[in-house]
């Protein structure tokens, strides 16, 4: 259950909050391969399966956008706004891959609201991202993100 939210005030308010983690999700090769096709990205690490399972991982990872692409399933797994006429991505100000991604893997993010901007347009929150890999110390993803809510 998201984390909800009632108005762009309430959200400023909560800077330095975490919004707590999500359900895990399994990264399956068909998710990959579509991202492939999305994105025109074919190299042989991401799908081709027999290549890669001889390659440095044992087998296919997700792309690194991929897994960066998550963020806005994982977004509104965490967190809800009302009482706004928009909540859209506004960009990205910085992003790590620390580990791959191995298909068949499974993979839950975390958020903590970080900062507040208001601007004519609205306000942009930035959030700072950790997407951890199960089982594994090292995070797949780290990345701060910008929402623009507009009122």
């Amino acid at each position: 259950m998201p984390q909800s939210f009632t108005g762009v005030d309430e959200v400023v308010h909560a800077i330095g909050t975490r919004l707590g983690e999500t359900e895990w999700l399994e990264i399956t090769q068909e998710q990959v391969n579509q991202f492939a096709e999305a994105t025109g990205d074919h190299q042989w690490i991401h799908v081709d399966v027999d290549r890669a399972a001889a390659g440095p991982y044992g087998g296919t990872i997700a792309h690194g956008y991929l897994t960066l692409s998550l963020i806005a399933r994982f977004g509104d797994e965490l967190f809800a706004v009302s009482g706004v006429t928009a909540k859209l991505n506004y960009g990205v100000n910085k992003v790590r891959f620390p580990t791959p991604v191995p298909v068949g893997s499974r993979v839950r993010a975390s958020a903590t609201l970080a900062g507040a901007t208001e601007t004519p347009t609205g306000v942009q929150v930035s959030l700072q991202w950790v997407i951890e890999l199960e089982n594994t110390t090292k995070p797949a993803c780290v990345a701060e993100t910008v929402v623009l809510l507009v009122p």
